[in-house]
């Protein structure tokens, strides 16, 4: 059982950089895949970046590309999505997730592959 929480989220001026944070319990985290996902009312989530258990490897959505940095550290259990550049397009309630252990395939970026999930920390970027 993993449990993750998020934190850092905020109000930041287009153009802007925040960084946001999920803090996951449980001693098997540096054996999971992590994502970030965000959702905005009335759309469906989205993906936006992961990267792999050793945090050798990382994948973005295009949107993101450039523009965010996903990493992590195993010895705090923690993984991090550092974001640059922000535009008002990014508004949305960032959610990271914890990949099922034995998922084949690389980049992990269906929602479903993700078993873990935090409660999620609001993102707002004004224009």
């Amino acid at each position: 059982q993993v449990q993750l929480v998020e934190s850092g989220g905020g109000l930041v001026q287009a153009g802007g950089s925040l960084r946001v944070s999920c803090a996951a319990s449980g001693r098997t985290f540096s054996t999971y895949a992590m994502g970030w996902f965000r959702q905005t009312p009335g759309k469906e989530r989205e993906f936006v970046a992961t990267i792999t258990w050793s945090g050798g490897s990382t994948y973005y959505a295009d949107s993101v590309k450039g523009r965010f940095t996903i990493s992590r550290d195993n010895a705090k259990n923690t993984v991090y999505l550092h974001m640059n550049n922000l535009r008002p397009e990014d508004t949305a309630v960032y959610y990271c997730a914890a990949s099922a252990t034995g998922v084949t395939g690389w980049p992990i970026t269906a929602g479903y592959k993700y078993i873990y999930w935090g409660q999620g920390t609001q993102v707002t970027v004004s224009s």
